[in-house]
């Protein structure tokens, strides 16, 4: 091995050692497409894993939308066999709807989600130039601190709904019921895309260069072309990336901030001691402090109700603001928002789950806030309380969330009579729990630091 692959190796087991030590887990997972980076990490996992001894589980999710993907998806498999390594492949089943690589993005995590078992970390080959392409496309979009930061070595996903997919191959250990997600670790965020082709050629590894790749119908293709057009100029991925980091700072102190505000004028409103997925802000104290502060508040607030893949873009954010000033009522991301008297209120809109039906077949997650546990109550739904729902509670305990908030909290169906809803006092109270933790963190105060 040459001593580029060794120096490669090594800051490879590095970037691990900072995610992941001292206490390394007995399996984790790795996501390969068969594109140079993806299979470049899956020679420098198995490098780390024989290491380290640590199971390596290797998962493509093939897309399905190009006639070679299910031959890229053979080969990692191959590769896979030859290493030693336990591989599955997880093929998508699109409907034609939506934008398809919103869908796409979307369905990788999910599929992913599913096929995981108990394994509660996946790597992803994220590079150093991706970092830069991605902060090239918020700053086309106008993006603030938060956009430009650079992309966190580790992010972590929530439970996600499911997805029709098609699942080939090895899958890992069953996993335990309150399971709530997963981390997506990227321990190649340090490196060049030249540098992995060349540790795999060096290594003569293979992989399969994506033709979608040159398409410059889609934008990050089109950044990846400005961007070697921008560095003889001084502008290149380094130079982004290290501006990238900076943000990335600016971003923890203004996180520390938002959360100390938190503290002072925010909660998280329960009833009967059961929590309903509601942000609630002091007025005076929400429209006293500075605006940066106001916006990162409210996003969060959004990107948490909703239980959202991504915050709400800053423009929304500041439209709602706007609203919210002159004592409005508005709509974004999933969520009402509200004006009152004495609070601004955050909580689920009805309209964004009133048509959601998932069966309470054992723990069922709903809107990635809750579980439910049916235990003995088969053969039942889970949907939103709603205005039938609400009609059938016949009194109304006092403390219960009023009418508006009601209407979107998971509740257990039979038919089209309720059986349960626990903060509104009606029936089995375990029957609708909340997650101890959603998208890895505790409570709204953990997600303010970390997201």
């Amino acid at each position: 091995m040459s001593a580029a692959a060794e120096s490669l190796d090594q800051r490879f087991a590095d970037a691990m050692g900072q995610l992941l030590g001292p206490d390394f887990p007995t399996d984790i997972a790795l996501a390969v497409s068969g594109g140079g980076d993806s299979m470049a990490m899956l020679t420098l996992a198995h490098n780390w894993t024989r290491r380290w001894g640590v199971k390596l589980w290797v998962v493509t999710v093939d897309h399905a939308l190009r006639p070679e993907s299910a031959d890229e998806a053979r080969m990692v498999a191959e590769d896979c066999a030859a290493l030693g390594h336990p591989h599955a492949t997880l093929r998508w089943d699109w409907d034609g709807k939506g934008n398809v690589q919103a869908e796409a993005r979307r369905a990788r995590l999910a599929l992913i989600d599913q096929w995981r078992g108990s394994l509660r970390h996946v790597l992803m080959a994220h590079t150093r130039d991706d970092l830069a392409e991605t902060f090239l496309m918020r700053l086309k979009r106008g993006s603030g601190i938060d956009g430009l930061a650079a992309m966190r070595p580790a992010r972590p996903v929530s439970r996600q709904p499911r997805v029709p997919g098609k699942l080939s191959g090895a899958t890992p250990p069953h996993r335990q019921t309150g399971d709530t997600g997963f981390t997506i670790l990227r321990p190649c965020l340090g490196m060049r895309r030249t540098e992995l082709r060349h540790y795999l050629t060096t290594l003569k590894g293979r992989w399969v260069d994506d033709p979608s790749n040159e398409d410059h119908g889609y934008e990050r293709v089109r950044m990846r072309s400005l961007l070697a057009e921008l560095a003889p100029n001084g502008l290149g991925v380094d130079t982004i990336a290290k501006t990238a980091a900076r943000m990335a700072r600016s971003r923890e102190v203004l996180q520390r901030r938002a959360a100390e505000v938190w503290d002072q004028i925010g909660q998280e409103t329960r009833a009967l001691d059961v929590p309903t997925g509601e942000i609630v802000f002091d007025r005076d104290g929400f429209f006293a402090i500075e605006p940066d502060t106001q916006r990162r508040l409210l996003a969060a607030a959004l990107h948490y109700v909703a239980s959202a893949d991504y915050a709400p873009r800053a423009d929304a954010v500041e439209q709602a603001l706007d609203l919210l000033f002159s004592g409005g009522v508005t709509t974004l991301h999933g969520c009402e928002l509200r004006c009152e008297k004495t609070q601004v209120h955050v909580f689920r809109e009805y309209r964004a789950v009133r048509d959601r039906i998932e069966p309470a077949d054992g723990e069922t997650l709903w809107d990635d806030r809750w579980r439910v546990f049916p235990q003995d109550m088969r053969r039942l739904s889970v949907r939103a309380l709603g205005d039938a729902g609400w009609q059938q509670i016949p009194v109304r305990t006092p403390g219960t969330p009023p009418h508006l908030t009601a209407r979107s909290l998971p509740s257990l169906w039979d038919g089209n009579k309720l059986v349960a809803c626990a903060a509104m006092g009606f029936g089995p109270t375990h029957a609708v729990q909340l997650l101890p933790m959603r998208q890895g963190v505790p409570d709204f105060r953990g997600f303010l630091l970390s997201h």
